[in-house]
Order: structure tokens, then C-alpha cells, then sequence
């Protein structure tokens, strides 16, 4: 059983930059892929940015590549999301979800088995 709990929300102007963190209890966390998700008011749940157990691999949306960056602290058991040149289409709630399967990384909700709580991101104009 993995917990994960999300950290580092809030409200930013047009422009700035958040750097959000996701904390994994449980003693194999760090053996998990873990992966970003953000869900804005009447839409569906999408996919952010992956990354592999080791750190070695990661994989973003094509609508955040150059702008977020996806890290992880193997020894503090923390994703990280950096996000930088936020706009109001990134305002949204977070989500940081953790899968068991290492040998392959997964852009879809269903891929992930264990999911943090959520993380408020407003970027106001």
C-alpha cells in the first residue's frame, strides 16, 4: 500500500512558476513509476508527465513539454512537478498517482493504481 500526498499548490499570476511535490509512504514507494495528473472544472482527468522508478525515463503531454519538468527523489520517496510559464489554461487540481507496474510507463488514469488527494493550481490573468 503506497499514500501519497500532494504539496505546493496555490495561486500565481500569468507568467510564474510552481513547483509541486508529492510525498510516498510505504516501503517500496520508490520502486514505483509515479506520474502527474490535472483535472479542471468540467473536464476529464489528463495526463501531465510520467516518470520511471529510477528517474531515468520520462514522458510529458505534448502541451507542457519545455515548460514542466518532472524530477524525483528516490531517497525523500518525492515526485517532483516543476512548472514554469503558467497560464490560466493550466489552473486546474493536481493529482500525483504511483504504479506498481515498472516495467513500462502509462499516460492514462487507469494505469495507476494509488492516488494523492489533489493539489488546487489557480493561475490568474
Amino acid at each position: 500500500q503506497v499514500q501519497l500526498v500532494e504539496s505546493g499548490g496555490g495561486l500565481v499570476q500569468a507568467g510564474g512558476s510552481l513547483r509541486l511535490a508529492c510525498a510516498a509512504s510505504g516501503r517500496t514507494a520508490s520502486r514505483y513509476a509515479m506520474g502527474w495528473f490535472r483535472q479542471a472544472p468540467g473536464k476529464e482527468r489528463e495526463f501531465v508527465a510520467t516518470i520511471s522508478w529510477s528517474g531515468i525515463s520520462t514522458y510529458y503531454a505534448d502541451s507542457v513539454k519545455g515548460r514542466f519538468t518532472i524530477s524525483r527523489d528516490n531517497a525523500k520517496n518525492t515526485v517532483y512537478l516543476q512548472m514554469n510559464s503558467l497560464n490560466p489554461e493550466h489552473t486546474a487540481v493536481y493529482y500525483c498517482a504511483a504504479r506498481k507496474n515498472m516495467l513500462e510507463l502509462s499516460t492514462t488514469p487507469g494505469g495507476y493504481d494509488y492516488w494523492g488527494q489533489g493539489t488546487q493550481v489557480t493561475v490568474s490573468s
